[in-house]
């Protein structure tokens, strides 16, 4: 029954390639959306039943797929390529950071180098792949809908651990599989990892993701895909039964997976939602939520919640602390090294080995490895999706509108998981959430292309 993971893996991969053979390049959409959630859990069972030979070539699928999709798109791109300055300042950054690739800048050889800059720039394919691929091609609903399927899943799952109070992954080989691979020793109270519980030993739950993490960052994703497929135009919103399953799934998932930074960035999202679209009633819900949730605290919930909560706040949970002192240290890093330390030296490929430098903030990650301007770049291409984001919101229609509402709640809305983990780590949430990103620079370039031609063709009529 496990082995069904693998399975569906595998098969969506190959799916994808034979709708690339057939020319339908949203194969490649179904993969990132099916396959990529159960990327760990399929590596792990797979292992589990002593099929380690087929890993590495498991690995490679989401590369493969990337690439094939970015050359599939780039070569039936028909227009002149003109590009936004969102899309020149990734270019930038990717540039550059193959400078610190090739160099041999740190402590850290050639092979470990490219590892970590596919970890810091990957990305970057994953936007442009979306960035030149045809509007007109993509039903953004079918795949919104998809994300959806896969939040209502992965809650059954949840469903399952929590009523039996046990993790998946202790069932499939999960801690083997980090120990051989990424020499990870088991930790924890139950033979996981510390990711898996809190404080006081209570469990967090992943489902069939990585880790509760990973699994409580894609529901936030999920509430943003959800919020911008029944909106409408007038920016009313109209949610089926279907839509209030996922919406529940999405409740349970952030509650379970116990993670402080996307509880918070889910009633961001959602507040946000309510600002962007005028939704006066749902602010007041909010509101007087909040006021509700606070005297419940205060009067009713066990001592030991009280603390896990007030800890929260004010940082002085172990959890919490640890992620001040990693800021400090790759803040401090990047004040004494404003050029970085190298590739490799945070993030991945040092955790590997214990020897991270401030590696639980997306952005020092970047900084303390490229320095600055790579952290200055990521920072600004951030803010100009946001801002451009807002700007057309009100302006786009149809799905055109949904794209562009999922990527401001989305950028809006992990900003503070960004700031808490190594974030592009998550690769199902970073691969949709830049391919996203990619297509709404695509619809808005487009856009700004006719009005400036609009604008030449008026003055060749009326002259000054």
């Amino acid at each position: 029954m496990l082995f069904i993971f693998p399975l569906l893996y595998i098969g969506s991969f190959l799916l994808a390639l034979v709708r690339l053979i057939q020319k339908r390049i949203q194969g490649f959409l179904s993969f990132m959306v099916f396959g990529l959630p159960i990327y760990t859990t399929s590596l792990s069972i797979t292992f589990f039943y002593g099929l380690g030979f087929l890993i590495p070539v498991m690995q490679s699928f989401k590369e493969i797929a990337i690439f094939l999709g970015l050359g599939f798109v780039l070569y039936h791109w028909k227009r002149k390529i003109r590009l936004h300055l969102v899309d020149k300042l990734i270019l930038f950054f990717f540039a550059y950071t193959l400078l610190y690739a090739i160099l041999p800048l740190g402590q850290y050889g050639f092979t470990d180098r490219l590892i970590a800059f596919k970890s810091l720039s990957f990305f970057i394919l994953v936007y442009f792949m979306g960035r030149f691929f045809d509007i007109k091609k993509i039903y953004i609903n079918q795949y919104f809908h998809y994300i959806c399927l896969v939040a209502v899943a992965a809650s059954l799952l949840l469903m399952y651990e929590v009523y039996h109070y046990t993790h998946f992954q202790a069932m499939i080989g999960y801690a083997d599989y980090n120990y051989y691979y990424f020499n990870q020793e088991p930790s924890g109270n139950y033979g996981l990892s510390w990711t898996f519980e809190i404080e006081n030993g209570t469990k967090r739950f992943a489902s069939f993701f990585a880790n509760p993490l990973e699994y409580s960052a894609s529901s936030v994703m999920t509430i943003c895909v959800l919020a911008a497929l029944y909106t409408r135009n007038n920016s009313k919103i109209k949610i089926d039964q279907f839509g209030i399953v996922v919406f529940v799934s999405t409740l349970v998932a952030v509650f379970f997976s116990l993670s402080r930074a996307s509880f918070a960035s889910y009633f961001l999202i959602i507040y946000t939602y309510a600002l962007l679209t005028n939704k006066k009633i749902i602010i007041k819900v909010i509101h007087y939520t909040f006021l509700a949730i606070a005297l419940y605290i205060t009067f009713r919930v066990s001592k030991d919640f009280q603390e896990f909560i007030i800890n929260t706040i004010n940082f002085s949970n172990e959890s919490s602390l640890g992620h001040v002192l990693e800021w400090l240290e790759g803040i401090q890093s990047m004040i004494s090294n404003p050029l970085g330390i190298g590739l490799g030296e945070s993030g991945r490929v040092s955790a590997f080995i214990g020897q991270n430098t401030g590696g639980e903030n997306q952005f020092i990650i970047i900084g303390v490895q490229a320095g600055v301007i790579a952290f200055g770049i990521y920072l600004a291409v951030y803010v100009l999706l946001i801002k451009n984001a807002y700007k057309w919101f009100k302006k786009l229609r149809g799905k055109e509108k949904k794209i562009c509402l999922a990527v401001l709640l989305m950028k809006v809305g992990f900003i503070i998981p960004t700031m808490t983990a190594n974030f592009e780590s998550y690769i199902y949430i970073s691969y949709i959430s830049w391919f996203l990103s990619g297509l709404f620079i695509n619809i808005i370039s487009q856009k700004e292309e006719i009005a400036v031609a609009a604008k030449k063709e008026m003055r060749l009529i009326n002259p000054v």
